[in-house]
C-alpha cells in the first residue's frame, strides 16, 4: 500500500513538473516573440549591464546637440574624459587606433566643466590626433545621469541601445577589440 502511495505521488510530481515546464516554455516563446518584433519597451533603463542606455544630449564645439539615441542600431563606445586625467591621455591613442580599424562609433564626451577653457580641449584632441567626434558635456548632465565618479568611464553599448559593459579606467586596444567581438 505504502508502494502504491509514493508512486502515485511521484506521478502526481513528475506531472506537475512537466506540466508547469510546458506552461513556462509558452511564455518564454511568446516573450520571444515580442521581442523579435522589435519591442524593446520592456527593458529597464539604467546603467546596470543588459539596461537600456539613457539618453543623453551633448554639444559639438559648433554647439549642435548630439543625442546618443541617434545611435541606435550601431554599436556605441561612450567615453567620458578630460584633457587633465593621466589615464585619459593614456588610453587615447588606442581609442584612435580603434576608431580606424572597426565601424564602432566613438562617443568621447568631454566633461567640459572641469576644464580651464574650450582651447585647453581642442589643444588636447590636436596633440593626440583624434579624428573620432568630441562632445562637450555642458553642465555636467550627462556625467550625472551616467553617475561619472573616476574619469576616464566608458559604457560600451550594443546596438539595440542596451548596456553590454562598462569600464572604470583606462582601457586598452585588445580590451577594447576583445570586449566589441562579443556585442551583438
Amino acid at each position: 500500500m505504502k508502494k502504491s502511495v509514493m508512486v502515485i505521488v511521484l506521478v502526481l510530481m513528475f506531472g506537475w513538473t512537466v506540466y508547469h515546464f510546458v506552461l513556462n516554455t509558452d511564455d518564454l516563446s511568446a516573450e520571444d516573440d515580442n521581442n523579435e518584433s522589435g519591442n524593446s519597451t520592456d527593458i529597464e533603463v539604467g546603467l546596470e549591464l543588459g539596461n537600456m542606455a539613457p539618453d543623453i544630449t551633448v554639444k559639438t564645439f559648433e554647439g549642435e546637440d548630439v543625442h546618443l539615441s541617434d545611435f541606435r542600431g550601431e554599436r556605441v563606445m561612450l567615453n567620458f574624459w578630460a584633457s587633465w586625467c593621466g589615464p585619459c591621455r593614456a588610453e587615447m591613442p588606442d581609442m584612435e587606433k580603434f576608431h580606424q580599424n572597426t565601424d564602432v562609433k566613438i562617443l568621447a564626451v568631454n566633461l567640459i566643466e572641469t576644464e580651464s577653457n574650450e582651447q585647453q580641449v581642442l589643444s588636447f584632441i590636436e596633440e593626440y590626433g583624434l579624428t573620432f567626434p568630441v562632445f562637450l558635456d555642458e553642465g555636467n548632465a550627462a556625467a550625472t545621469t551616467y553617475r561619472i565618479q573616476p574619469v576616464p568611464t566608458t559604457f560600451l553599448i550594443n546596438s539595440d541601445g542596451t548596456i553590454h559593459n562598462k569600464a572604470f579606467g583606462a582601457l586598452n586596444y585588445e580590451l577594447m577589440v576583445q570586449e566589441f567581438a562579443k556585442m551583438k
